[in-house]
Protein backbone atom coordinates (compact mmCIF):
# COMPACT_ATOMS: atom_id res chain seq x y z
CA UNK A 1 0.00 0.00 0.00
CA UNK A 2 1.43 3.37 -0.76
CA UNK A 3 1.51 6.15 1.25
CA UNK A 4 -1.82 9.35 0.94
CA UNK A 5 0.05 12.60 0.17
CA UNK A 6 -1.71 14.73 3.11
CA UNK A 7 -0.12 18.01 1.58
CA UNK A 8 -1.53 20.11 -1.21
CA UNK A 9 -0.16 20.56 -4.11
CA UNK A 10 1.27 23.84 -4.92
CA UNK A 11 -0.65 25.58 -7.43
CA UNK A 12 -3.82 23.10 -7.07
CA UNK A 13 -7.37 25.08 -6.13
CA UNK A 14 -10.09 24.01 -4.52
CA UNK A 15 -11.90 20.69 -6.08
CA UNK A 16 -15.26 20.23 -6.24
CA UNK A 17 -16.87 17.11 -4.79
CA UNK A 18 -19.17 14.35 -6.40
CA UNK A 19 -22.45 16.32 -5.49
CA UNK A 20 -21.11 20.18 -5.65
CA UNK A 21 -21.73 22.53 -8.78
CA UNK A 22 -18.61 23.90 -10.31
CA UNK A 23 -17.66 27.29 -10.03
CA UNK A 24 -17.88 29.69 -13.05
CA UNK A 25 -13.97 30.37 -12.66
CA UNK A 26 -13.17 26.83 -13.06
CA UNK A 27 -15.67 25.91 -15.45
CA UNK A 28 -14.79 28.91 -18.21
CA UNK A 29 -12.18 28.85 -20.40
CA UNK A 30 -10.62 31.35 -23.38
CA UNK A 31 -13.06 29.93 -25.59
CA UNK A 32 -15.95 30.63 -23.61
CA UNK A 33 -15.40 34.21 -22.53
CA UNK A 34 -14.43 34.94 -26.11
CA UNK A 35 -17.88 33.89 -27.06
CA UNK A 36 -19.59 34.92 -24.18
CA UNK A 37 -18.77 38.65 -24.19
CA UNK A 38 -19.48 39.27 -28.18
CA UNK A 39 -22.71 37.89 -27.01
CA UNK A 40 -23.17 40.06 -24.28
CA UNK A 41 -22.55 43.51 -26.58
CA UNK A 42 -24.84 42.23 -29.47
CA UNK A 43 -27.44 41.86 -26.84
CA UNK A 44 -26.69 44.93 -25.62
CA UNK A 45 -26.99 46.71 -28.91
CA UNK A 46 -29.41 44.69 -30.84
CA UNK A 47 -32.92 46.90 -29.23
CA UNK A 48 -30.24 49.92 -29.78
CA UNK A 49 -29.69 49.38 -33.94
CA UNK A 50 -33.37 48.60 -34.23
CA UNK A 51 -34.65 51.66 -31.97
CA UNK A 52 -32.29 53.60 -35.06
CA UNK A 53 -33.63 51.64 -38.06
CA UNK A 54 -37.19 52.58 -36.58
CA UNK A 55 -36.42 55.92 -36.23
CA UNK A 56 -34.73 56.19 -39.80
CA UNK A 57 -38.49 55.13 -41.67
CA UNK A 58 -40.15 57.28 -39.00
CA UNK A 59 -37.88 60.00 -40.49
CA UNK A 60 -38.06 59.64 -43.46
CA UNK A 61 -41.92 58.68 -44.06
CA UNK A 62 -42.08 62.16 -42.23
CA UNK A 63 -39.64 63.97 -44.64
CA UNK A 64 -41.61 62.39 -47.61
CA UNK A 65 -45.22 62.71 -46.78
CA UNK A 66 -44.91 65.85 -44.76
CA UNK A 67 -41.44 68.08 -44.73
CA UNK A 68 -41.22 68.07 -48.85
CA UNK A 69 -45.20 69.23 -49.78
CA UNK A 70 -44.59 71.99 -46.88
CA UNK A 71 -41.22 73.18 -47.91
CA UNK A 72 -42.60 72.96 -51.61
CA UNK A 73 -45.93 75.07 -50.36
CA UNK A 74 -43.81 77.37 -48.52
CA UNK A 75 -41.28 78.01 -51.40
CA UNK A 76 -44.46 78.52 -53.41
CA UNK A 77 -45.95 81.27 -51.12
CA UNK A 78 -42.52 83.11 -50.81
CA UNK A 79 -42.34 83.11 -54.34
CA UNK A 80 -45.54 84.55 -54.88
CA UNK A 81 -45.32 86.90 -51.63
CA UNK A 82 -41.91 88.26 -51.67
CA UNK A 83 -39.82 87.05 -54.92
CA UNK A 84 -42.64 87.96 -57.36
CA UNK A 85 -43.69 91.65 -56.09
CA UNK A 86 -39.87 92.36 -56.03
CA UNK A 87 -39.35 91.64 -59.56
CA UNK A 88 -42.62 93.53 -61.06
CA UNK A 89 -41.41 96.10 -59.21
CA UNK A 90 -37.88 95.95 -60.27
CA UNK A 91 -39.32 95.37 -64.13
CA UNK A 92 -41.81 97.81 -64.40
CA UNK A 93 -41.51 100.40 -61.59
CA UNK A 94 -36.95 100.60 -60.88
CA UNK A 95 -35.77 99.56 -64.21
CA UNK A 96 -38.29 102.67 -66.37
CA UNK A 97 -37.75 105.25 -63.53
CA UNK A 98 -33.57 104.48 -63.82
CA UNK A 99 -34.29 104.68 -67.30
CA UNK A 100 -35.87 107.85 -67.04
CA UNK A 101 -33.58 109.32 -64.52
CA UNK A 102 -30.96 108.57 -66.75
CA UNK A 103 -32.08 109.92 -69.85
CA UNK A 104 -33.14 113.04 -67.60
CA UNK A 105 -29.23 112.99 -66.43
CA UNK A 106 -27.51 112.46 -69.86
CA UNK A 107 -30.28 115.51 -71.07
CA UNK A 108 -29.21 118.42 -68.52
CA UNK A 109 -25.85 117.48 -66.95
CA UNK A 110 -23.92 115.25 -70.15
CA UNK A 111 -25.18 117.03 -72.89
CA UNK A 112 -24.04 120.60 -71.48
CA UNK A 113 -20.62 119.35 -69.42
CA UNK A 114 -19.56 117.87 -72.98
CA UNK A 115 -20.37 121.54 -74.62
CA UNK A 116 -18.89 123.64 -72.35
CA UNK A 117 -15.53 121.39 -72.30
CA UNK A 118 -15.65 121.03 -75.94
CA UNK A 119 -16.22 124.56 -77.05
CA UNK A 120 -15.04 126.84 -73.72
CA UNK A 121 -13.09 124.98 -71.61
CA UNK A 122 -10.41 123.33 -74.58
CA UNK A 123 -10.00 126.56 -76.01
CA UNK A 124 -8.91 128.28 -72.65
CA UNK A 125 -6.77 125.21 -71.47
CA UNK A 126 -4.79 125.39 -75.25
CA UNK A 127 -4.67 128.74 -74.52
CA UNK A 128 -3.09 128.33 -71.31
CA UNK A 129 -1.18 125.76 -72.76
CA UNK A 130 0.67 127.79 -75.36
CA UNK A 131 1.36 130.59 -72.95
CA UNK A 132 3.39 128.71 -70.06
CA UNK A 133 4.80 126.77 -72.75
CA UNK A 134 6.69 130.09 -73.69
CA UNK A 135 6.91 131.58 -70.20
CA UNK A 136 8.53 128.39 -69.50
CA UNK A 137 10.98 127.77 -71.81
CA UNK A 138 12.08 131.57 -70.78
CA UNK A 139 12.45 130.69 -67.15
CA UNK A 140 13.86 127.19 -67.86
CA UNK A 141 16.78 129.08 -69.58
CA UNK A 142 17.10 132.00 -66.26
CA UNK A 143 17.36 128.51 -64.71
CA UNK A 144 19.35 126.92 -66.43
CA UNK A 145 22.30 129.84 -66.32
CA UNK A 146 21.65 130.27 -62.55
CA UNK A 147 22.45 126.61 -61.65
CA UNK A 148 25.36 126.27 -63.54
CA UNK A 149 26.42 129.79 -61.48
CA UNK A 150 25.44 127.80 -58.30
CA UNK A 151 27.17 124.27 -59.16
CA UNK A 152 30.39 126.23 -59.40
CA UNK A 153 30.41 128.10 -56.55
CA UNK A 154 28.80 124.95 -54.89
CA UNK A 155 31.69 122.51 -55.87
CA UNK A 156 34.99 124.78 -55.40
CA UNK A 157 32.93 126.20 -51.99
CA UNK A 158 31.76 122.54 -50.52
CA UNK A 159 31.97 119.89 -52.21
CA UNK A 160 36.43 119.98 -52.73
CA UNK A 161 36.35 120.84 -49.03
CA UNK A 162 34.10 118.04 -47.80
CA UNK A 163 35.95 115.48 -50.31
CA UNK A 164 39.43 116.56 -48.52
CA UNK A 165 38.05 116.49 -44.73
CA UNK A 166 36.25 112.91 -45.56
CA UNK A 167 39.33 111.49 -47.47
CA UNK A 168 42.26 112.87 -44.52
CA UNK A 169 40.20 113.25 -41.44
CA UNK A 170 37.05 111.03 -41.28
CA UNK A 171 37.84 107.80 -43.18
CA UNK A 172 41.41 107.27 -40.46
CA UNK A 173 38.78 108.10 -37.64
CA UNK A 174 36.61 105.92 -39.01
CA UNK A 175 38.84 102.74 -39.73
CA UNK A 176 39.95 102.94 -35.72
CA UNK A 177 36.67 102.89 -34.48
CA UNK A 178 35.32 99.91 -36.65
CA UNK A 179 38.94 98.08 -35.50
CA UNK A 180 37.61 99.01 -31.66
CA UNK A 181 34.13 97.87 -32.43
CA UNK A 182 34.87 94.26 -33.65
CA UNK A 183 37.58 93.98 -30.37
CA UNK A 184 34.44 94.41 -28.09
CA UNK A 185 31.80 92.59 -30.52
CA UNK A 186 34.14 89.70 -30.56
CA UNK A 187 34.44 89.91 -26.93
CA UNK A 188 31.33 90.46 -26.20
CA UNK A 189 30.10 87.38 -28.69
CA UNK A 190 32.78 85.03 -26.57
CA UNK A 191 31.08 86.19 -23.21
CA UNK A 192 27.32 85.15 -24.68
CA UNK A 193 28.64 81.98 -26.08
CA UNK A 194 29.82 80.83 -22.74
CA UNK A 195 26.76 82.05 -21.18
CA UNK A 196 24.69 80.32 -23.48
CA UNK A 197 26.54 76.99 -23.33
CA UNK A 198 26.05 76.89 -19.86
CA UNK A 199 22.50 77.49 -19.96
CA UNK A 200 21.94 75.05 -23.20
CA UNK A 201 23.27 72.33 -20.46
CA UNK A 202 21.28 73.06 -17.74
CA UNK A 203 18.43 73.20 -19.56
CA UNK A 204 18.75 70.23 -20.97
CA UNK A 205 19.88 68.20 -17.63
CA UNK A 206 17.29 69.55 -15.75
CA UNK A 207 14.46 69.62 -18.43
CA UNK A 208 14.64 67.73 -21.83
CA UNK A 209 16.08 64.81 -20.45
CA UNK A 210 13.97 63.67 -18.04
CA UNK A 211 10.96 65.20 -20.27
CA UNK A 212 12.40 62.71 -22.77
CA UNK A 213 12.59 59.85 -20.50
CA UNK A 214 8.92 60.74 -19.16
CA UNK A 215 7.67 60.04 -22.86
CA UNK A 216 9.91 57.61 -23.65
CA UNK A 217 9.39 54.68 -20.86
CA UNK A 218 6.33 56.38 -19.58
CA UNK A 219 3.56 58.16 -21.71
CA UNK A 220 4.54 56.05 -25.35
CA UNK A 221 4.02 52.70 -23.35
CA UNK A 222 0.70 54.16 -21.63
CA UNK A 223 -0.23 55.69 -25.18
CA UNK A 224 0.60 52.75 -27.34
CA UNK A 225 -1.80 50.07 -25.14
CA UNK A 226 -4.65 52.46 -24.64
CA UNK A 227 -4.26 52.45 -28.36
CA UNK A 228 -4.43 48.89 -28.91
CA UNK A 229 -7.53 48.82 -25.99
CA UNK A 230 -9.40 51.47 -27.91
CA UNK A 231 -9.09 49.85 -31.31
CA UNK A 232 -10.22 46.52 -30.08
CA UNK A 233 -12.99 48.24 -28.24
CA UNK A 234 -13.73 50.34 -31.86
CA UNK A 235 -13.53 46.88 -33.46
CA UNK A 236 -16.00 44.93 -31.45
CA UNK A 237 -18.51 47.44 -31.12
CA UNK A 238 -18.44 47.94 -34.76
CA UNK A 239 -18.80 44.01 -34.91
CA UNK A 240 -21.91 44.36 -32.27
CA UNK A 241 -23.45 47.43 -34.73
CA UNK A 242 -22.82 45.41 -38.28
CA UNK A 243 -24.66 42.20 -36.00
CA UNK A 244 -27.06 44.11 -34.46
CA UNK A 245 -28.24 45.56 -38.18
CA UNK A 246 -28.56 42.27 -39.43
CA UNK A 247 -30.64 40.93 -36.44
CA UNK A 248 -32.74 44.00 -37.07
CA UNK A 249 -33.35 43.48 -40.72
CA UNK A 250 -33.88 39.75 -40.22
CA UNK A 251 -36.58 41.11 -37.39
CA UNK A 252 -38.07 44.15 -39.91
CA UNK A 253 -38.39 41.69 -42.67
CA UNK A 254 -40.42 39.28 -40.21
CA UNK A 255 -42.62 41.63 -38.65
CA UNK A 256 -43.21 42.92 -42.88
CA UNK A 257 -43.77 38.70 -43.35
CA UNK A 258 -46.58 38.21 -41.00
CA UNK A 259 -48.34 42.15 -41.38
CA UNK A 260 -48.24 40.56 -45.23
CA UNK A 261 -49.86 37.24 -45.00
CA UNK A 262 -51.86 38.36 -42.19
CA UNK A 263 -53.41 41.81 -43.20
CA UNK A 264 -52.40 42.43 -46.83
CA UNK A 265 -52.78 38.78 -48.26
CA UNK A 266 -56.37 38.29 -46.70
CA UNK A 267 -57.47 42.03 -47.83
CA UNK A 268 -56.51 41.49 -51.13
CA UNK A 269 -58.26 38.21 -51.59
CA UNK A 270 -61.13 40.07 -49.92
CA UNK A 271 -60.97 42.51 -52.52
CA UNK A 272 -60.38 40.03 -55.50
CA UNK A 273 -62.78 37.61 -54.65
CA UNK A 274 -65.41 39.50 -52.15
CA UNK A 275 -65.62 43.12 -53.18
CA UNK A 276 -64.69 42.70 -57.02
CA UNK A 277 -67.27 40.11 -58.52
CA UNK A 278 -69.91 42.11 -55.76
CA UNK A 279 -68.84 45.67 -57.28
CA UNK A 280 -69.26 44.17 -60.91
CA UNK A 281 -72.60 42.28 -60.27
CA UNK A 282 -74.30 45.60 -58.65
CA UNK A 283 -72.86 47.88 -61.57
CA UNK A 284 -74.25 45.33 -64.05
CA UNK A 285 -77.86 44.48 -62.67
CA UNK A 286 -78.62 47.94 -60.34
CA UNK A 287 -76.13 50.71 -61.45
CA UNK A 288 -76.50 50.30 -65.65
CA UNK A 289 -79.76 50.25 -65.78
CA UNK A 290 -80.32 52.96 -63.44
CA UNK A 291 -78.03 54.92 -65.73
CA UNK A 292 -79.86 53.86 -69.01
CA UNK A 293 -82.99 54.92 -67.32
CA UNK A 294 -81.32 58.15 -66.66
CA UNK A 295 -80.30 59.00 -70.18
CA UNK A 296 -83.71 57.91 -71.32
CA UNK A 297 -85.61 60.38 -69.12
CA UNK A 298 -83.54 63.25 -69.59
CA UNK A 299 -84.09 62.05 -73.76
CA UNK A 300 -87.86 62.75 -73.38
CA UNK A 301 -87.32 65.53 -71.03
CA UNK A 302 -84.93 67.59 -73.88
CA UNK A 303 -87.31 66.95 -76.58
CA UNK A 304 -90.56 67.48 -74.47
CA UNK A 305 -88.54 70.98 -73.94
CA UNK A 306 -87.34 71.32 -77.24
CA UNK A 307 -91.42 71.13 -78.69
CA UNK A 308 -92.41 73.46 -76.24
CA UNK A 309 -90.24 76.40 -77.05
CA UNK A 310 -91.08 75.48 -81.27
CA UNK A 311 -95.15 75.57 -79.90
CA UNK A 312 -94.25 78.77 -78.00
CA UNK A 313 -92.66 80.23 -81.07
CA UNK A 314 -95.11 79.51 -83.77
CA UNK A 315 -97.77 81.13 -81.05
CA UNK A 316 -95.48 84.57 -80.59
CA UNK A 317 -94.89 84.66 -84.47
CA UNK A 318 -99.57 83.75 -84.88
CA UNK A 319 -100.09 86.59 -82.81
CA UNK A 320 -97.70 88.76 -84.23
CA UNK A 321 -98.81 87.90 -87.57
CA UNK A 322 -102.69 88.77 -86.16
CA UNK A 323 -101.70 92.45 -85.16
CA UNK A 324 -99.12 93.96 -87.30
CA UNK A 325 -100.33 91.38 -89.75
CA UNK A 326 -97.47 89.70 -92.46
CA UNK A 327 -93.60 90.64 -92.71
CA UNK A 328 -93.07 92.22 -96.39
CA UNK A 329 -91.12 89.98 -98.98
CA UNK A 330 -87.46 90.38 -98.72
CA UNK A 331 -86.64 91.17 -102.91
CA UNK A 332 -83.44 88.80 -103.80
CA UNK A 333 -80.56 91.00 -104.41
CA UNK A 334 -78.67 90.30 -107.84
CA UNK A 335 -75.12 89.38 -107.16
CA UNK A 336 -74.11 88.51 -110.74
CA UNK A 337 -71.25 90.78 -112.01
CA UNK A 338 -72.06 93.23 -115.05
CA UNK A 339 -71.65 92.91 -118.13
CA UNK A 340 -69.50 95.39 -120.51
CA UNK A 341 -72.25 97.39 -121.76
CA UNK A 342 -74.19 97.65 -118.45
CA UNK A 343 -70.74 98.93 -117.04
CA UNK A 344 -70.37 101.57 -119.96
CA UNK A 345 -73.93 102.39 -119.51
CA UNK A 346 -73.55 102.80 -115.50
CA UNK A 347 -70.03 104.53 -116.71
CA UNK A 348 -71.74 107.46 -119.09
CA UNK A 349 -74.72 108.11 -116.34
CA UNK A 350 -72.13 108.68 -113.68
CA UNK A 351 -70.02 110.82 -116.05
CA UNK A 352 -73.30 112.91 -117.11
CA UNK A 353 -74.01 113.20 -113.22
CA UNK A 354 -70.95 114.94 -112.65
CA UNK A 355 -70.82 117.22 -115.33
CA UNK A 356 -74.39 118.51 -114.03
Amino acid sequence: MGMVDLEKAPGAGPQAGPGEPVRGSDAEGCLAVAIRIPVRVVVLVVPVRMVWDALVVAGRFLRDAVLRPVGRALAWLGRAVFVWPLVGLWRYVVVPLAKGVGWLGHVLLVVPAVWLYRWVLTPVGQALAWYFTRVGAVLAAIARGVYAGLAWLGRYLAVVPAVWLYRWVLTPIGHGLAWSGRQVARGVGLVVTGVGFVLYWTVRVLLVLPALAVWRWVLAPVGRFLAVVGREVADALGHAWRVAGHLSRAVGRFLGTVLRWTVAEPARWVYRSVLNPVGHAVRDTVLRPLAEAGRGARRAARQALASARLSARQARADVRRMLFGAPAERQPVDRREPSAAEARTLGSSTTALTKD
